[in-house]
């Protein structure tokens, strides 16, 4: 069991949030966090810049910030002033279930929504759109995909790019070798060391890892660009007040011009832990779900 983390110094909101009532008797939810006093956030360790350790080992990124808004109108709908934050690390394999079971309140990592998933947890409007690719290291003499058969490569443990890399193989008849790796720094890890020649996950995610190298320039990505999916806050299902709060939220900061001051600050700005900047502009497929907020994923 992993032990929970408080953060006491995690700062809360920018936006005057009004319009979100739902009653917290009828939300398991909000009923957990107002008995308990506290809300219990999860978050990842290496995914950049959504959710992952700075320079002092505490946790930053675009959903935490996000998330730190969602904590305020929870306060306020449940009536306490300052509610504890619990910050918990989790991974790829274990995020559902410590949705399911009750641990975690909400996940604010980088969580594809799919009409699998919503079979076990629910998810808020879509928050990014990112598109699966594989990277390798510049000088690997790998110029496409098909570069790729027979040769090692490495997803992440509990990832759903492990079913597409799968699927991938399959289909392009690619004989590949596969390693899971525990998490995305590993992943990425096996790929620095050269016990994998191609590492496959969500662009931006791979693209956060690059700059984080000593040598960005050391890795490249290859040119294919697999379905593109959606990232949403996950937490849990059937939960229709709380999902309605979440929704809200984030509705308001897409509709303020909020959601988009944020997003800069961690895409398109200097980032910790190495101040380098992803230099990652809002698609033009986000751009849609913020002018037209959706949990959508077809």
């Amino acid at each position: 069991m992993l032990k929970n983390t408080t953060i006491a110094c995690l700062s809360f909101g920018i936006l005057g949030l009004v319009g979100v009532s739902p009653s917290f008797a009828e939300s398991l939810t909000l009923d957990r966090i107002k008995t308990n006093g506290s809300i219990t956030i999860g978050y990842r360790e290496a995914s950049v810049p959504f959710s992952y350790l700075d320079d002092n080992q505490q946790p930053v990124g675009l959903h935490l910030d996000l998330c730190a808004d969602i904590v305020e109108q929870v306060e306020e709908t449940v009536g306490i002033e300052e509610l504890e934050v619990n910050l918990l690390p989790i991974n790829s394999s274990n995020r559902i279930p410590l949705v399911k079971n009750g641990t975690v309140d909400i996940v604010c990592g980088s969580t594809m929504n799919s009409l699998t998933r919503q079979e076990q947890v629910s998810f808020s409007v879509a928050t990014f759109v990112p598109q699966p690719r594989w990277l390798v290291s510049a000088n690997s003499g790998l110029d496409s995909a098909s570069d790729l058969e027979g040769k090692t490569v490495v997803v992440t443990q509990g990832s759903a790019h492990v079913q597409l890399a799968q699927r991938l193989n399959v289909e392009d008849e690619m004989n590949l070798n596969f390693i899971q790796a525990r998490d995305h720094a590993e992943s990425f890890l096996t790929l620095q060391t050269g016990r994998a020649v191609a590492f496959m996950e969500d662009d931006i995610l791979l693209a956060g890892l690059r700059a984080s190298a000593q040598d960005p320039s050391a890795f490249d990505f290859l040119p294919e660009a697999y379905d593109q999916i959606f990232y949403g806050l996950m937490f849990a299902k059937d939960d229709a007040e709380f999902k309605e709060l979440v929704d809200t939220v984030l509705s308001d900061q897409m509709a303020s011009g909020q959601f988009a001051k944020t997003y800069n600050k961690w895409f398109m700005q200097p980032i910790p832990p190495n101040n380098k900047n992803l230099d990652f502009p809002m698609s033009d497929a986000l751009k849609q779900r913020v002018l037209n907020p959706s949990d959508l994923v077809q």
